[in-house]
């Protein structure tokens, strides 16, 4: 016995009207009688496509602005009845209850609604009841019925109905009714969401995420890994609000490496960019232009800047764009891109260009997650930041303008590097960066080798790291660290404090004649 079922009734009520009247068009040719509502049987109406107001078929008027319409047995019995129980389609007899072969529905846009702002009454009306309704109850039915959520699904249900004269098969209805769970799942996450953060439950008992695929990807972060992008309900400006404006398609390493610089560059008031490579920093500087922070970012290692992400924190202008154009790199992100910008980078074809529309707020709050076996871990997204009234001066010398802003800079780039994190810095760029050790003062010597391996490329005597600061994310439970950085040449040093060491690491920065300053706040990042 075939499997296939045939659309004799559809119910049709929808807030995207996209591809509706194309696919009312068709099903009407199919001799499909077509149930709606409001905005839905207008349009069609007024396209000449016979429609049955929902009203008329159920004989109850919509009450209550419109609140109650669909939430009726005529139409819930005529989606969920079960054709091949007698005492089912009995009770349709006996209550003059139709079949319903086909739904198509997609929501209120909830989530559009919050996205532009607007306030509680208007957020609480844009939530949808009958249609997630009537969304479950036809995928649970999908045996014999057909649901749709998604104007992108109209295609594949009418080449479905042409090759099977107006029916569909089960593996399609099975395939639909899957992504209308996963839709009413996602909704009802975006409401639930909503709610406990207006109510400031940050953790609540139950937690709910959804997201919508944006992209199949190659593969992950290695070849054998299946992998795809999804996007959430949250607008923060940057990889998910981008456009690829050029350029092969993004790679797994590529749109993570691309957050990571993009959050980075977003620290910063003065023109700056930042050069990532394996999600760390490479090379951050502010300048003047967009062009000398390019300059100066590059300078700090310019071998692992080959290939690296670039972001920048302007909109991205010709004179950057022709700088760029010499280098091999992955990705470059802006909040803008100018047109001869873009035009001098479009010969560098494999180069992928994202414009973000805007900058990420570093100190905003949200969530963080991550996936563990079984489980996730949810913190607060690491929007801390330090200003130089935060600060606690532990040394008899105290730091010069110059080094304080610079101890500032570092820090703040320290926050984006991968635990053990140093980071030597001077005048406004990184010189040296030390990440991902197991041992603090490991970093440290790591950063200075990358100062003086810098400076040599340069032809420079002395290594880039003589005169700069140093910035570790987190104390230095010995005075080691503090040492290798002293030798290196750092003149002043940024860190949490908070060690059970803090008198003896105090004691070794004053003997080294450093300027050294607390900040209370630790930047761990795993």
């Amino acid at each position: 016995m075939s499997d296939a079922r045939k659309i004799e009734r559809a119910l049709l009520s929808v807030s995207d009207k996209s591809g509706l009247l194309e696919f009312g068009r068709f099903l009407a040719a199919q001799g499909v009688a077509i149930l709606s509502t409001g905005g839905t049987a207008k349009a069609l109406l007024e396209a000449g496509i016979a429609v049955t107001e929902v009203a008329a078929h159920t004989g109850f008027p919509e009450v209550m602005d419109g609140r109650v319409k669909t939430l009726h047995p005529k139409i819930h019995g005529g989606i969920l009845a079960r054709r091949d129980l007698p005492a089912h389609r009995q009770a349709m007899e006996e209550h003059g209850i139709e079949p319903i072969d086909l739904v198509v529905i997609n929501l209120y846009p909830f989530e559009a609604t919050v996205a532009k702002g607007a306030g509680r009454e208007a957020c609480v009306e844009n939530i949808d009841i009958g249609g997630p309704a009537l969304i479950r109850a036809a995928a649970k039915n999908h045996d014999y019925v057909t649901v749709v959520t998604d104007p992108v699904d109209y295609d594949q249900v009418m080449e479905a109905m042409t090759e099977a004269r107006g029916a569909t098969p089960l593996a399609l209805r099975r395939r639909l009714a899957a992504l209308a769970f996963a839709r009413t799942a996602a909704y009802d996450a975006a409401i639930a969401r909503w709610m406990q953060e207006a109510e400031q439950d940050r953790f609540p008992r139950r937690y709910v995420i959804g997201g919508d695929r944006r992209q199949r990807l190659r593969y992950g972060e290695n070849p054998h890994q299946e992998a795809a992008f999804y996007a959430t309900a949250d607008r923060r400006p940057g990889i998910a609000t981008a456009r690829q404006l050029q350029g092969k398609e993004l790679s797994y390493n590529n749109l993570n490496d691309t957050d990571a610089a993009y959050e980075l560059v977003a620290e910063f008031a003065e023109p700056a960019v930042a050069i990532v490579k394996h999600a760390n920093p490479c090379g951050v500087a502010v300048g003047t232009s967009l062009a000398e922070a390019w300059r100066r970012a590059l300078a700090c290692d310019p071998v692992s800047a080959f290939g690296g992400i670039v972001a920048v924190n302007r909109p991205l202008d010709a004179a950057l764009a022709e700088l760029l154009s010499k280098l091999f790199l992955e990705v470059v992100i802006a909040p803008a891109v100018e047109d001869k910008a873009q035009l001098l980078l479009a010969a560098k074809g494999n180069l992928r260009l994202l414009d973000a529309g805007a900058l990420p707020d570093p100190a905003q709050p949200g969530p963080a997650l991550k996936l563990l076996s079984g489980g996730f871990l949810l913190q607060d997204r690491d929007h801390g930041r330090i200003a130089p009234g935060d600060l606690e001066l532990v040394t008899k010398r105290r730091p010069s303008e110059r080094e304080l802003a610079d101890l500032l800079f570092a820090f703040r780039v320290a926050k984006h590097v991968k635990s053990n994190a140093i980071v030597y810095a001077k005048a406004g760029a990184t010189v040296g960066i030390g990440a991902g050790q197991m041992s603090r003062v490991d970093s440290s010597r790591i950063a200075a080798w990358k100062a003086r391996e810098a400076a040599e490329a340069a032809g420079e005597t002395a290594s880039r790291a003589k005169g700069s600061v140093v910035a570790s994310d987190a104390f230095f439970p010995f005075a080691d660290g503090l040492l290798a950085a002293a030798e290196a040449g750092a003149t002043a040093v940024i860190q949490p404090g908070g060690s059970m060491r803090d008198a003896e690491v105090i004691a070794a920065a004053d003997e080294a004649g450093l300027a050294m300053v607390f900040t209370g706040l630790r930047h761990f990042r795993h």
